[in-house]
């Protein structure tokens, strides 16, 4: 590992958090994971050994149990992980920005600690059988009573909700508004009569996806996250910090990678077919791509802009980026190809997923041509007379 795997900016207070950091590793290093011990239970246990030494959390403001620094030095941190094949910071950074913008004062101090220090894990209920990339197109309905809400329901790849205790749940209030203005969100524990959590499994043997069944759930009024109608701005809010791949360690897990197969096209450049020394190639250039657009997307979040539609533009290039890494790397590696293969044709399985959870590909580019090109919508004729 390199002294700055990345240049994130302003190198002096990053170079003594990273010095900081990997003194503690060194102090503290991964724990075994145990036999037969489920990854998810495994990266809880790292999850609380990472909060124990204040590394969870950083951009979180100190009131509500982070240390109240930038996201550069939480990715910093996402970084270095990544850089030394340890798993990354907990993915929960984007739940805490949905609660820092739309929860209560309340809310923030009971949910956002205890999140960080993982004393509560949290999930996400946002996809549905019949609305996954039409996320509007949510059937899920939260009746309003007296003081609380009756949910009735189903909810589909629900990550890992079998060793989760709370769900950001999306529901929809009012039938009769338009779909965008009548979700509202929640947080739903998930031990309440009514709720069924049924998991799925994987073409790589993981059971990290749930289904989730919701029969007259009840949830409080204090649960309800913003006003009703907030739940499409906060799942917006969401899905755009869930598309850096800064935040995760992936850039650095990729780097890896991507050296690894430039020494091979050196050590072998009179073995190798030329067509595969161009596969090796272009993988360079889609990460040094994706990381200058992440670079910058840092940047601009650290001028306080907040993560919008432009991070589709980082999904789709981390989409690429992974998918041809991987489908390279086993023609690189062809004796990992094999149903008991290691790490990476798992990390091969795991990457065809990559066009479709956090938005599909087709979504990304809808949204980018939408809201941040602003092209005019194909739904009615062109105007012949416009130029």
């Amino acid at each position: 590992m390199t002294d700055t795997p990345l240049d994130f900016g302003d190198p002096a207070d990053l170079d003594r958090l990273r010095r900081d950091f990997r003194a503690w590793l060194a102090e503290h290093p991964l724990p075994e994971r145990r036999l037969d011990e489920p990854l998810p239970v495994f990266l809880h246990r790292w999850h609380r050994q990472l909060h124990s030494g204040g590394w969870v959390g950083l951009d979180v403001p100190e009131r509500y149990g982070g240390r109240g620094l930038s996201a550069l030095h939480q990715v910093a941190i996402s970084d270095e992980l990544g850089a030394c094949h340890a798993p990354g910071i907990p993915r929960i950074g984007y739940l805490a920005h949905a609660l820092l913008e739309f929860a209560d004062e309340d809310q923030r101090r009971r949910w956002l600690p205890r999140m960080l220090a993982g004393d509560d894990v949290w999930c996400q209920g946002f996809s549905e059988p019949g609305a996954g990339s039409d996320l509007a197109g949510m059937s899920t309905l939260a009746t309003r009573h007296d003081g609380h809400y009756s949910v009735r329901g189903q909810k589909l790849w629900t990550s890992y909700a079998q060793y989760s205790g709370l769900c950001l749940l999306l529901a929809r209030t009012d039938r009769g508004a338009p779909a965008h203005r009548s979700i509202t969100a929640f947080a739903l524990p998930l031990d309440r009569p009514g709720v069924t959590v049924r998991p799925l499994r994987a073409m790589n043997g993981d059971d990290e996806f749930c289904e989730l069944f919701l029969d007259d759930v009840r949830i409080e009024e204090s649960e309800r996250i913003g006003a009703e109608g907030d739940g499409w701005p906060l799942a917006m809010t969401t899905v755009s910090y869930e598309r850096n791949a800064l935040d995760t360690g992936h850039i650095s897990k990729y780097g890896l990678l991507v050296e690894r197969l430039r020494r091979v096209a050196r050590d072998r450049r009179g073995e190798l077919p030329d067509g595969l020394l161009c596969e090796i190639g272009r993988c360079f250039v889609d990460y040094e791509v994706l990381v200058a657009h992440a670079r910058r997307r840092t940047a601009e979040r650290l001028g306080g802009q907040a993560a919008g539609p432009e991070s589709s533009i980082d999904k789709l290039l981390m989409t690429r980026t992974e998918q041809r890494l991987y489908e390279t790397a086993l023609k690189v590696f062809p004796e990992e190809l094999h149903e008991e293969g290691g790490e990476l044709f798992g990390d091969y399985l795991y990457s065809r997923a990559a066009s479709v959870y956090g938005g599909t590909s087709q979504i990304q580019r809808n949204i980018i041509a939408k809201r941040v090109l602003h092209l005019p919508s194909l739904s009615k004729p062109p105007n012949p007379g416009a130029t």
